[in-house]
């Protein structure tokens, strides 16, 4: 059933008001995921040493990777908690929510004692609160997506929508950034710090505690949006459904099957450029890894996050023009051959280790995984939402989006850890190729979303229709 879009009891956004929604929804994002980004910097760097203090280093590390891959579990949870409400009250009420979940789960981690303080307690608080910030950050994408999309001009959706997706790249080099500037004020070094040093002490704290500061902003500038205009729409027609999720499983089965394996390889390569690869570049060399420092290495992950967020508007502009399946098609076969590549960047025989290591081809190589990552993920945050009906929207492209997470990037660390550790990097690469083959099997699969009517309702879902709607 399709409607015309010019049918309005909510007229469209006017420029200020759509750079107004620009701002909101970007930095929401930017908040949550700094809050997501601060957690898995700490889990290579900080969590082994004060949480997890039993058994030897590998033991340790793969014990704070299992803890970081809880919110991939919790993250469809929270899809389907906020997208609920997101398809029934609407886009704004729900982002509040989701924001301020994470932002409280973010600050007290930052108050919690370590495991010399409160022996078992400390891994198990940090795993509750790690388990509320995938809740957060689950009902958060899809939201912000919305927000920017159904505001979107014609034509423009995909370069409306990656707005959003720049809070990935600006989150995560808030977060690094501010730990390398704690680790430069601590004189921290990785390889030889004990648990008197004061950053272990104190000052790892910092950007859990403060990111409070920037939750109270982004509720700030979240408050002050309107509703959008094909929610709104879609409210007046009568359209709203008692649950979401119930329609979803019966009726759209197929397309979130594959939204979420269209996302698949995104996380993994996410994942594998940032945290699996923050603990090979800076793990001790008689373990398998490069012994890179920590300080270091953080420069060279910044440096090629500039690269992740510099392609996501250009993907956009791309997927506008060619359309989402075709560009992600060339994109996700890219990313299979880069998988197959990983023995020629990062070997410790190509590349050394300790001082030794040669900087200039490790930033190569984070550089072409950021490159790629902005070429894929800028074009997602329009193609899952485009996939679905207005009145399930929220509710199905988050749990597309979050599904993947689990099977993207949950064990994505942890298995990576195990195959470097058992069968060197290259083996890590091959993994990142079996996701992709996944994404393109999936997306060949797909039908293109770049013409869909987004004021759409399912003639299949007219059942599930609130007998109370107008």
């Amino acid at each position: 059933m399709s409607y015309n879009q010019n049918t309005s009891v909510s007229r469209e956004a006017s420029d200020s008001s759509r750079l107004r929604i620009i701002v909101a929804s970007m930095v929401g994002t930017t908040i949550e995921f700094f809050d997501f980004y601060i957690y898995a910097t700490a889990a290579v760097s900080v969590f082994p040493l004060l949480f997890f203090t039993q058994g030897d280093a590998s033991a340790a590390l793969l014990a704070s990777m299992a803890t970081f891959g809880v919110a991939f579990v919790a993250r469809p949870i929270g899809s389907v908690l906020f997208g609920h409400f997101g398809d029934r009250i609407g886009r704004k009420a729900t982002l509040v929510g989701s924001l301020l979940l994470m932002g409280l789960a973010t600050f007290m981690i930052g108050l919690l004692p370590g495991y010399n303080q409160i022996g078992l307690f400390a891994p198990m608080l940090l795993t509750i609160l790690r388990f509320c910030q995938g809740l957060g950050l689950g009902g958060e994408w899809s939201g912000a997506a919305l927000l920017a999309l159904e505001n979107a001009k014609p034509g423009k959706r995909a370069q409306a929508a990656m707005w959003p997706q720049l809070g990935a790249p600006f989150g995560f080099i808030l977060a690094n950034g501010f730990f390398l500037l704690l680790t430069i004020h601590f004189n921290y070094d990785s390889k030889t710090a004990t648990l008197t040093d004061p950053f272990l002490v104190w000052g790892w704290r910092t950007p859990f505690l403060l990111s409070i500061v920037m939750v109270i902003f982004g509720l700030y500038v979240r408050l002050k949006l309107h509703e959008t205009p094909v929610f709104a729409r879609a409210i007046a027609r009568g359209e709203k459904l008692k649950t979401p999720l119930t329609q979803i499983f019966r009726h759209h089965l197929k397309t979130l099957t594959i939204g979420t394996f269209i996302m698949v390889a995104t996380y993994g390569l996410f994942y594998l450029m940032t945290t699996w690869v923050l603990s090979y570049a800076i793990g001790s060399p008689s373990l398998g890894f490069l012994g890179i420092g920590y300080r270091e290495f953080l420069v060279l992950q910044i440096i090629s996050v500039l690269c992740f967020a510099g392609f996501i508007p250009v993907s956009g502009l791309l997927a506008d023009r060619f359309g989402r399946r075709k560009f992600l098609l060339i994109v996700t076969f890219l990313i299979i051959l880069f998988g197959f590549s990983f023995n020629l960047f990062i070997s410790p025989d190509v590349i050394g280790t300790g001082a030794n290591a040669n900087k200039t081809i490790m930033l190569l190589f984070l550089s072409t995984g950021m490159t790629l990552m902005g070429l894929t993920f800028g074009p997602m945050s329009a193609l899952l939402p485009e996939l679905f009906p207005t009145n399930i929207r929220y509710t199905g492209s988050g749990v597309s989006y979050n599904l993947a997470s689990i099977l993207g990037a949950a064990l994505t660390p942890f298995v990576a850890a195990w195959l470097v550790k058992n069968h060197g990097p290259g083996s890590v690469g091959f993994y990142l190729a079996a996701l992709g083959t996944m994404t393109f099997i999936a997306l060949w699969l797909s039908k293109e979303t770049r013409d869909r009517d987004l004021d759409t309702m399912s003639d299949l879902a007219t059942s599930g229709i609130e007998s109370t709607s107008p």
